[in-house]
This record gives structure tokens, sequence and C-alpha cells, in this order.
């Protein structure tokens, strides 16, 4: 059974940090581009990040540019995501996801494109 286990999510002040993981099992995390994608009350499924299978060249969207840092250890299976300065409308359910070898160009809105997802970890910026 291929899957992806986010963990790591929590309740933080404005400013603060939160480290999140991406744990794979049942695949060669190796293989695969990963994303993280997130989803706040009400609102579409956006995606902030992602990084291609060799772990060169990692995107971020505008929105969390300068701030998130995406990370891997294939040896590991895991995938990283180290949140730095969250501001409150950073609050979302945050996903994980596997496509391909590459992010390509289009890695933040084809959802569809997505071999396998995670079941999300809560991250709540508040004061």
């Amino acid at each position: 059974q291929s899957q992806l286990v986010e963990s790591g999510g929590g309740l933080v002040q404005p400013g603060g940090s939160l480290r999140l993981s991406c744990a794979a099992s049942g695949f060669t995390l190796g293989d695969y581009a990963i994303a993280w994608f997130r989803q706040a009350p009400g609102k579409d499924r956006e995606g902030i990040s992602c990084m291609d299978s060799n772990g060169r060249n990692p995107y971020y969207t505008e929105a969390v540019k300068g701030r998130f840092t995406i990370s891997r250890d294939n040896a590991k299976k895991s995938v990283y995501l180290q949140m730095n300065s969250l501001k409150p409308e950073d609050t979302a359910t945050y996903f994980c996801a596997a496509i391909g070898l590459f992010c390509g160009k289009t890695w933040y809105s084809n959802w569809s494109g997505y071999d396998y997802w995670g079941q999300g970890t809560q991250v709540t910026v508040s004061s």
C-alpha cells in the first residue's frame, strides 16, 4: 500500500516556526517529485512548494517564498517543509503529494497529475 503521511502541524503564534514532515511508504520516494499543498477552510487547495526527485531547484509560490524551505531525504523516505515567519493566513491543512520525477511547470495546479496524496496535517497560526 503506497502512501504519504504528514506530521508536525500544530498551533503557533504569528512569527513562529514549524517543521512539517512527509513520510513515504510502499514506493520509492527517490523516483518522485514531491509537492506541498495547503487548503484553508472554505478556500481552494493551493500549491506552495515542490521539489524534483533529485532534490534540486525547489519551487515556491510567491505566498511562501523566502519563508518556507522544502527539503528531502530519500534514504529516510521523508520530505520536509520548514516554515518560518508564519502568518495567520498560513493557517490551513497541509498536504504532501508525489508526482513523476519532476515537478513540471504546472505542479501547483495539476492536482489530478499526482499519484499519491497524504491525509494532511493542520497548521494554525493565531495570537
